[in-house]
């Protein structure tokens, strides 16, 4: 670029440029080249940027997305864990309330006494009958 103005102001001492229609008309043309070559540049440099940062905002997308979909993942199976947790407790606090209902009862909770400890109402005689050898081992299996 350098070389070529010095070549032009060398040219243009020795030489006498025309000064008529045609010349003016070729300048200008040569002057619209060079604006629309410098803005073919300058819209490729912004479809460059452009395309750089949409790429960047897609892969920040995406990757945020994988993770909320990881999470919501580990929330599932946390949440089966739980409800699975859930039911056992409601089944053992269904079997207490009926334990409460029973143990309301003085009938049953004389039956209970009879039973785990050996007491026995006026007139009555608890025999032990010894389980058969049979029993035992099927209870051991």
């Amino acid at each position: 670029m350098a070389q070529r103005q010095q070549q032009e102001q060398v040219h243009r001492g020795t030489v006498k440029t025309l000064d008529n229609d045609y010349v003016r008309s070729n300048a200008n043309l040569a002057k619209q080249q060079q604006m629309k070559h410098r803005q073919k540049v300058l819209s490729r440099r912004r479809l460059a940027v452009f395309t750089v940062f949409a790429t960047a905002v897609c892969v920040a997308l995406v990757s945020m997305m994988m993770n909320q979909n990881t999470r919501l993942a580990e929330k599932e199976a946390q949440k089966i864990e739980v409800q699975a947790q859930l039911t056992a407790v409601k089944e053992q606090q269904d079997m207490l309330k009926l334990q409460i209902a029973k143990l309301e009862d003085d009938e049953y909770i004389a039956k209970l006494a009879r039973k785990e400890y050996f007491l026995s109402e006026e007139g009555e005689i608890i025999f032990t009958i010894p389980k058969d050898n049979n029993e035992k081992e099927e209870d051991k299996q």
